[in-house]
């Protein structure tokens, strides 16, 4: 695999890690233990676990850390929706963040589906 900086799904993962760790600077002080952490935890994990990923040099083990980067998604899109819902983000705020976990989502599932597929040997 790649050296993990040249991964589009990475570089968008790492920019939105950047704006939750912003955006989540004006949520209540007695959040910080708790949705902030979360939060933050959730969208660093996805950019960590590609890296990882990457690191162990073999498509099943890349396939397995970009799951677990998937998981941690899922896990941020939910986290997006309960901020919003306790209005700690504002419906833009959202909208504009929901959007970009969504195209990760894809971007991380296209990328597993590739790896599953068997390499055809060329003669």
């Amino acid at each position: 695999m790649e050296n993990f900086k040249n991964l589009k799904v990475w570089s968008k993962a790492h920019e939105l890690t950047l704006d939750i760790y912003q955006c989540t600077r004006s949520f209540p002080k007695d959040e910080m233990y708790g949705l902030t952490s979360q939060m933050r935890r959730a969208a660093a994990s996805i950019g960590a676990n590609i890296a990882e990923g990457c690191g162990r040099r073999s498509d099943p083990e890349m396939r397995r850390f970009v799951q677990i980067a998937r998981g941690s998604a899922n896990e941020l899109e939910y986290h997006l929706l309960l901020a919003k819902d306790l209005q700690f983000l504002t419906p833009d705020e959202y909208s504009e963040l929901e959007v970009r976990i969504l195209e990760i989502q894809r971007m991380l599932a296209a990328l597993s589906q590739r790896l599953q597929r068997p390499v055809l040997a060329t003669s």
